[in-house]
């Protein structure tokens, strides 16, 4: 007669090898992090101590991603040399921003007299309400007044200071201006030999996927400029035909300063809106600033709604939060700098991070299950 053993069924795990187990995971992939978090801070520290060299360099290359297609008619189609296409390319685009400057200057010179007695007499308007009202006497304004003024004379040494930094700013800007454009033109004339030498020195390998990866960020970066640059315009339109009609002084330098606003995400058209509120405030009264709040809303409405989702989609694709964060995170790191480069920056990261994204969906899905679009991404051998 055979006798049936009873199947041998493994113990489970005790509670201490569990925890255990849960303790050594989390130390690896905190530790991870915490090397992560190290390469981040010193990545910073790097960017932060060559700041003076990066700032022209990305600046250079966002002028270069806007003016390349111009370059490139030029060369291939007006057959210009390469010098010469770039040379005419940077000529032609600081001759229409200097005539759009001389444009907008005589305006701002002849309505700024304007401007300044409305301001004076909307202050005196202010002060007489206040004199005749309830909440203030006479002597407490007065007092109010002259202690505002030895304020102003006991901080006269910080005053002159402050002009002589500001001298010193405008000197470092204009430097690194002319260090971008320099820059610039190298940029477009030989920006198109980069790539190609990128890949030799890096290698069959790394080379490919590096020269991949700039090929896509260089699209995404040119088509985020240029798309942002059709959004501005059309808000700049908008807001110059509305102050207009409204009666607002300076309409033509308050459009001129909402396109270039526009450059820094929901930031930059809320700060020019704001001028134009003031501004309309100052001049027309408190309902035509009401009219010109009703206008800049309507308008930014129009933009967060319908033009920058439709025409942002074909260049990137970034969350109106992830937008907003970069934003905040990139002025509050470098200013007003930082919050200019902050979306670009992003937005080529997105680029590399969609690309790993792709290499490694490709070298891990069986060749059966692969999408179409994944086989064309070249994944050279590693081994």
């Amino acid at each position: 007669m055979e006798s049936s053993e009873a199947p041998v069924v493994a113990a489970p795990p005790s509670r201490e090898r569990l925890i255990g187990e849960g303790i050594r995971w989390t130390a690896r992939w905190s530790l991870r992090w915490l090397l992560v978090a190290g390469g981040a801070v010193l990545l910073g520290l790097v960017v932060q101590q060559t700041w003076a060299v990066l700032f022209p360099v990305l600046l250079a290359l966002i002028f270069a991603t806007v003016l390349s297609p111009v370059t490139r008619f030029l060369r291939e189609k007006a057959r210009f040399p390469q010098a010469l296409a770039a040379a005419a390319t940077l000529i032609g685009a600081i001759g229409i921003l200097v005539g759009a400057g001389f444009t907008v200057t005589p305006s701002i010179g002849n309505q700024s007299g304007d401007l300044v007695n409305s301001a004076s007499d909307g202050i005196q308007q202010i002060q007489h309400w206040v004199q005749d009202s309830d909440f203030f006497s006479k002597e407490q304004l007065d007092s109010a007044l002259q202690s505002v003024q030895d304020k102003l004379r006991g901080s006269a040494g910080s005053i002159a200071g402050g002009v002589l930094t500001g001298v010193s700013a405008v000197t470092n800007g204009l430097v690194t201006l002319v260090v971008a454009l320099i820059l610039t033109f190298l940029f477009l004339k030989d920006g198109a030999r980069f790539l190609p030498w990128l890949h030799r020195i890096s290698g069959p390998r790394a080379g490919a996927h590096l020269e991949e990866v700039g090929h896509r960020a260089w699209a995404t970066l040119g088509g985020f400029i240029r798309t942002q640059a059709l959004v501005s315009l059309i808000d700049a339109v908008f807001i110059g035909a509305g102050l207009l009609l409204i009666g607002v002084p300076l309409a033509v330098p308050l459009a001129v300063l909402t396109f270039f606003g526009g450059f820094v995400p929901i930031v930059g058209a809320f700060v020019a809106g704001v001028f134009a509120v003031l501004i309309a405030l100052v001049s027309n009264g408190p309902t035509a600033a009401l009219l010109v709040i009703a206008l800049v809303v309507a308008v930014q409405q129009l933009e967060g709604n319908v033009l920058s989702p439709w025409l942002q989609s074909k260049s990137m694709n970034l969350h109106a939060a992830v937008v907003l964060l970069s934003v905040t995170l990139g002025a509050t790191l470098f200013g007003i700098t930082g919050a200019f480069l902050a979306v670009p920056v992003v937005a080529t990261a997105a680029v590399v991070l969609r690309y790993l994204d792709e290499v490694v969906s490709a070298r891990t899905t069986p060749p059966s299950t692969v999408p179409e679009d994944v086989d064309e991404i070249e994944t050279p051998d590693d081994a």
